[in-house]
């Protein structure tokens, strides 16, 4: 079945208010209805918001990146749950991930499992005390986490293909890959290390893409969505 761009792109409310939440999603009604709710906005409107979200038939990546004692994780995965999300992120770090995967049993919620965030480099890594590449560990990372009952990773489209070319077997069709840090050709990096574009992180095996600043930023958001997407969905297009 042919893939559709419009549900594989997640804008990120990377926001400080409800209002410049909801002023955007109004400006893309009709074009895309996943949106991602970080620390940021999450901490201004708290799960109302999502809630609010939800009610409007969007979808949500809730991205807290929880990482804490199991039972903490676990409950608070119970209440994401609850609250409807699609998506939430765990840390892949000691038992986070496990806790969070028994926390959303039984719902639809889907646990994902940060491996190396897009704003690290090997230098970055090196700095805390972490000797291997970048590539290396996020395949470590993400072994780990399917073992644990992830659904899925997030990870830049840098280190999508391994993913998929030696992990396919172990976390079967259905895992998922999540890529942030894209970049449309000529758009600033901003301080993402290991950006792609929209249609190298497809080609590399991303299913979905998480995009904030090109859009949120752009004169015109729903231009800016627009075109992101035909870019998407020349290349879902080129991989039948």
């Amino acid at each position: 079945m042919p893939i559709n761009a419009s549900e594989r792109l997640i804008v990120a409310l990377d926001v400080p208010s409800v209002d410049d939440a909801k002023t955007l999603v109004a400006r893309l009604d009709g074009v895309v209805s996943f949106f991602k709710v970080g620390l940021e906005l999450y901490t201004s409107a708290g799960p109302e918001f999502v809630r609010w979200l939800i009610s409007q038939e969007k979808r949500v990546f809730l991205d807290l990146k929880f990482l804490d004692i199991e039972q903490t994780v676990r409950r608070a995965t119970e209440q994401a749950a609850r609250l409807g999300a699609t998506f939430l992120t765990v840390h892949e770090a000691g038992k986070a991930v496990a806790a969070a995967a028994e926390g959303a049993r039984g719902s639809d919620l889907k646990i994902l499992a940060v491996t190396v965030l897009t704003s690290w480099d090997a230098s970055d890594l090196r700095e805390m005390g972490v000797g291997l590449p970048v590539e290396d560990l996020v395949l470590h990372r993400a072994r780990k986490a399917i073992a644990a009952g992830a659904h899925g990773v997030v990870a830049s489209g840098r280190e999508a293909a391994a993913l998929r070319e030696n992990l396919g077997q172990e976390g079967g069709k259905s895992f998922l890959i999540i890529t942030p840090g894209i970049r449309p050709s000529g758009a600033s990096a901003d301080e993402q290390k290991r950006a792609t574009t929209p249609a190298d992180a497809i080609r590399a095996g991303a299913d979905y893409l998480v995009v904030g600043r090109p859009i949120t930023q752009a004169p015109d958001p729903r231009d800016a969505t627009m075109r992101i997407l035909d870019e998407m969905q020349k290349a879902f297009d080129s991989l039948d």
